[in-house]
């Protein structure tokens, strides 16, 4: 028992000894150091002194001036009016008209007449709170941030003057000389003047040429470059790039779309889709790359076109010393392994050129088309059209049409310069300029006749339903009819005759 008793005490001590030891390692809080011209005392206000005339507090490394002010009972909290100053480092300093100081929680509430400076930015509003513990100060009620060219506007808003990076929130307005960006959610470091969108955000260039819309991004203020992420779309007067990304360079005039891209021209009723785009601000030229593809809109149908790369580009002239774009002529490329499918014509070729002024497509480098019916091949193919329909096709040097009446025979029309006219997309007419020649199988109720086999300089052919209605010879004729008994389907051939039905485009996936 007695041992017991003596434990009992020793642990009491042993509490006693250890309370002062734990009271005197616990942080012992600081109090508000003063000074001013005067101080009073305020029957008006309980507990507080008045300062007056250069009032000056100082506070865990914070220096506070003001006017005049009011420090209450334990020297632990202060309110102060007129020329309200804060100064923490440096780098920091906070004005206002008015001020309330917790000296316990370290935090500050400035009114009337804000502003927060940080070297080379100025932050205004009418009412802010400074957690000196976080380093971070708070607004809203709408604030005005300043730096350089770049002012910005929000209804609230966050600054850490350690990491110095300002959170914005709710009708965020970033105005530059060069664009104004419209945005719900921006991160703004004062540092590296970049800012951060979280949310849909549209930027609009001060000269009106071009809007940019996306839901996620960033955008340097600095050097004017900028990544645009989540439904993005840059805007022209002419042309809308989407893509899951974009990027933009406004300096250079330079942006880059990667993935699920859209090239829309609105005045060529144009589309162009593919995995990577470049788009030249200053010429408005474009580059589409990846699985790439133009669709081209008619009134009745579409002409969906794929070549490894398209490119589309404008010609431009001169004009009180200056280049300005000529919209009206537009030029698209299409680089190797080219196809198109349209309803009424196909067509196959390693390039191909589009030209909006005389509104014709050239294919080159063994170039083969399809119209019903008929293979029209040629050393070089142009194409004509007009009010969205085919008026003409050109078959250039070493001109070939084909159209096949079953697997071993084949009606055949050759020459120099072939041209083929048009009624509403079917081939209505034949003209062959220049060393004609044809293989013609002539039926009766579709029963065969005999296959008409001539020579002529120039020809004329007239076709009714894809069909060969009638064939005129111009110069120098030399035609024999032969029995369809008699002709053999291997002399029945011209020479160059090369049927390639097989490689043509049955709908619009064949063109990949």
């Amino acid at each position: 028992m007695f041992n017991r008793t003596k434990l009992f005490l020793a642990g009491i001590l042993l509490c006693f000894l250890l309370c002062p030891a734990f009271s005197f390692a616990q942080k012992k809080k600081t109090t508000i150091q003063s000074s001013a011209n005067s101080i009073e005392s305020d029957p008006r206000v309980k507990d507080a002194r008045r300062l007056i005339g250069n009032v000056h507090f100082t506070h865990e490394g914070v220096n506070m001036y003001c006017d005049s002010a009011y420090l209450f009972g334990g020297n632990t909290r202060l309110e102060a009016f007129s020329n309200v100053r804060i100064m923490q480092g440096d780098t920091l300093t906070l004005y206002g008209d008015h001020l309330k100081y917790d000296g316990n929680t370290r935090t500050a509430e400035v009114t009337k007449n804000v502003r927060l400076n940080n070297r080379d930015m100025s932050l205004t509003t009418d009412f802010l709170t400074y957690d000196m513990n976080s380093s971070i100060a708070s607004y809203h009620n709408k604030g005005t941030l300043v730096s350089k060219e770049n002012t910005l506007v929000s209804e609230h808003g966050y600054y850490n003057s350690k990491s110095r990076e300002f959170s914005f929130k709710k009708n965020v307005v970033l105005t530059n000389p060069e664009y104004v960006m419209h945005c719900d959610t921006l991160r703004y470091n004062t540092f590296t003047k970049t800012a951060y969108f979280l949310g849909p955000t549209t930027i609009v260039s001060s000269n009106q040429a071009n809007t940019i819309y996306c839901e996620n991004g960033w955008y340097d203020t600095d050097k004017d470059i900028s990544q645009f992420n989540k439904n993005a779309v840059i805007v022209t007067r002419q042309q809308k790039l989407k893509g899951d990304s974009l990027y933009y360079n406004r300096k250079k005039g330079y942006g880059k779309a990667m993935m699920n891209i859209q090239v829309i021209d609105s005045v060529e009723n144009m589309v162009i889709t593919g995995n990577f785009a470049e788009y030249f601000e200053k010429t408005e030229n474009s580059i589409v790359t990846g699985k790439a593809m133009l669709m081209q809109i008619f009134d009745e149908d579409t002409l969906f076109l794929h070549g490894d790369t398209l490119r589309a580009t404008y010609e431009t002239k001169d004009s009180a010393k200056m280049k300005v774009i000529d919209y009206k002529k537009r030029m698209m490329f299409a680089y190797h392994h080219v196809k198109f499918y349209k309803p009424d014509i196909q067509g196959k070729c390693d390039s191909l050129v589009y030209t909006a002024s005389d509104s014709t497509m050239r294919l080159f480098k063994d170039p083969v088309m399809w119209s019903d019916k008929n293979q029209l091949t040629g050393d070089k193919v142009e194409l004509l059209t007009a009010g969205g329909h085919i008026e003409q096709i050109k078959l250039l040097n070493n001109a070939f049409v084909v159209s096949q009446e079953d697997s071993v025979r084949f009606n055949q029309v050759k020459g120099k310069n072939l041209t083929g006219y048009f009624v509403k997309d079917e081939l209505h007419k034949i003209k062959v300029e220049g060393n004609g020649q044809t293989i013609y199988y002539a039926k009766d109720k579709n029963k065969y006749m005999g296959v008409n086999k001539a020579d002529c300089t120039d020809i004329l052919i007239l076709l009714k339903d894809n069909e060969v209605d009638k064939i005129t010879f111009i110069t120098k004729p030399d035609a024999t009819l032969f029995p369809f008994k008699d002709a053999e389907p291997k002399e029945m051939r011209l020479k160059g005759l090369k049927p390639r039905f097989t490689e043509r485009p049955q709908k619009q996936a064949d063109i990949f």
